[in-house]
Parts: C-alpha cells; sequence; structure tokens
C-alpha cells in the first residue's frame, strides 16, 4: 500500500515565516500537497513521504483525511543542522525548537 502521508516545509517570503506541516490521507499524491502550497505562494524547502523522511521530534499525526497540521512554526529561514540516530549522522531540518530529516538516505 503506497503511504499518504506528506511532511512539507515552507517558507512564506511576504511573512517572513517558516513552518512545517503534514498531512496523512488528505491528497492522494504527493505533487498534490506540494501544489497547494505552490498555489498559495509558499515556498517550498522540503517535501517527502513518510517512507523518505525521518521524524526526529516531531511525531506523526494519526489519519485525517480533511485537514493538514502545522507542527512548528518560527521567523526566518529554517535552519539547516545535523541530526544522530543510532550512530549516523544525517543531513536536518530545523523549525523552532522542531527538528526532523527530510531524506534518511542523505547522511554526513
Amino acid at each position: 500500500m503506497e503511504t499518504k502521508y506528506f511532511r512539507i516545509t515552507g517558507y512564506v517570503k511576504e511573512k517572513d515565516l517558516c513552518f512545517i506541516m503534514d498531512c496523512n490521507g488528505m491528497f492522494e499524491k504527493l505533487w498534490e500537497f506540494s501544489s497547494l502550497m505552490i498555489q498559495h505562494k509558499i515556498q517550498v524547502i522540503e517535501v517527502a513521504n513518510d517512507t523518505k523522511f525521518l521524524d526526529g521530534n516531531v511525531s506523526k499525526v494519526e489519519y485525517d483525511a480533511s485537514h493538514i497540521a502545522l507542527r512548528a512554526t518560527a521567523k526566518g529561514l529554517p535552519e539547516n543542522t545535523t541530526y544522530e540516530r543510532c550512530g549516523v549522522t544525517y543531513k536536518a531540518i530545523k523549525v523552532g525548537d522542531k527538528i526532523y530529516v527530510p531524506d534518511k538516505n542523505f547522511t554526513l
């Protein structure tokens, strides 16, 4: 079964605000979630389904076919950082106090 859990990190230039949003069941395809952000003039920084990203300290949301969950916000751009798990260091992204790995195949 194909996953329908998607996570996007975005940036709203006009507000100088970044965020992490998750959806679980609202869209059939990842591009549909990305397209919605782009339609609202949001710059997509990272986007992935849950087979690609590692949660970090951003736990997944329950199934909800009607809503997008705002997981974190902060002023400015998201911060590029690292995250270590099981002795492996990954390229990670941080928004406020929330951190996750957008691509678990990208290690340092």
